[in-house]
């Protein structure tokens, strides 16, 4: 916590010579402080003109990451680097809009802001605006269309995120045209890309059949491997399957550890299935307190169904 210091002739005027000392020293490792060493260059290479600097180092104060958070002042060089056409800066600012953080929320000033990121060659900045796209109240009017090619370019320019948004449409049959052969494909991009969320949406079309071959092995894989690299819902997912037995051994102690990893992750839907096991006592004793615990962990992390469980 802060503390209120005296001024500094008073302070000064009745300290002995070893608060002189003190004093000395304190300022000495504020000085040497590694944050303060981090942050002063990063200012300093702002100050004079380095664009990318200022797009840094205003990502540091929103987060208030080793510096003092300070909202609008990183807004200020948020929108100081965009005007120097760093693109990045320009879809942190819109986000900014888009979400009311520290400045009035804006939709149509996100829009525009994504537009430039987009152009600037900033994916993020397509997938932001493409999102816009999807809903009327957005600061544009609904175009998913207009979405889709939005988030094609971002996938086709390596943001992963647009291959699944993109994927999604696809299934979905989002304006008015559905390809669930294409959904599937652009899940597996995203899969073998990296983004875990893709294995799970493709180990998901590998249990409905829905663009591939019925697999419920091919799924069980999947989901494992997103798992396994903390991609909560793929534990969640072969949990279910564990449940059952679909494609894996039917196996509720493992199903149970499963849930629970996903409940640990912070994923509220993991904490309600395994509450439902302890509710019930399917693969562990019957614990209704324990049961109740994990439903309000569920609640708290935003799953509401499991709001009011008992």
């Amino acid at each position: 916590m802060f503390k209120i210091i005296p001024r500094a002739s008073t302070l000064f005027s009745t300290a002995p010579a070893s608060r002189f000392l003190l004093v000395a020293i304190a300022l000495a490792l504020g000085a040497c402080n590694p944050a303060t060493r981090e942050i002063k260059p990063l200012r300093e290479s702002c100050d004079d003109g380095d664009l990318a600097a200022c797009n840094d180092l205003a990502d540091r104060i929103l987060r208030g990451d080793r510096v003092l958070q300070d909202r609008a002042y990183a807004a200020v060089l948020f929108q100081r680097a965009c005007d120097g056409n760093v693109a990045q800066a320009c879809d942190r600012l819109g986000q900014m809009y888009e979400m009311g953080t520290g400045l009035n929320r804006n939709g149509t000033r996100a829009a525009g802001l994504y537009e430039q990121a987009c152009d600037g060659g900033e994916m993020e900045g397509c997938i932001h605006l493409g999102s816009q796209y999807q809903q009327d109240d957005s600061g544009v009017s609904e175009d998913l269309a207009r979405a889709a090619n939005l988030f094609e370019q971002a996938c086709d320019g390596g943001a992963l995120e647009g291959c699944i948004r993109l994927g999604v449409m696809n299934q979905r049959g989002d304006g008015g045209f559905q390809d669930l052969i294409e959904a599937a494909s652009l899940f597996e991009r995203a899969c073998e890309g990296g983004l875990m969320v893709g294995c799970v949406q493709l180990g998901a079309s590998y249990v409905t059949g829905e663009g591939v071959d019925q697999d419920l092995t091919r799924a069980a894989s999947l989901y494992q491997q997103a798992c396994d690299t903390d991609e909560m819902t793929g534990c969640l997912n072969l949990g279910d399957l564990h449940v059952t037995g679909q494609g894996v051994a039917l196996d509720l102690d493992l199903a149970v550890a499963l849930f629970q990893q996903g409940c640990d992750g912070r994923h509220g839907e993991s904490c309600l299935r395994v509450g439902d096991l302890y509710a019930t006592g399917s693969g562990v004793p019957r614990n209704l307190s324990r049961a109740a615990s994990l439903f309000r962990r569920a609640c708290f992390l935003g799953h509401r169904e499991a709001c009011g469980r008992r």
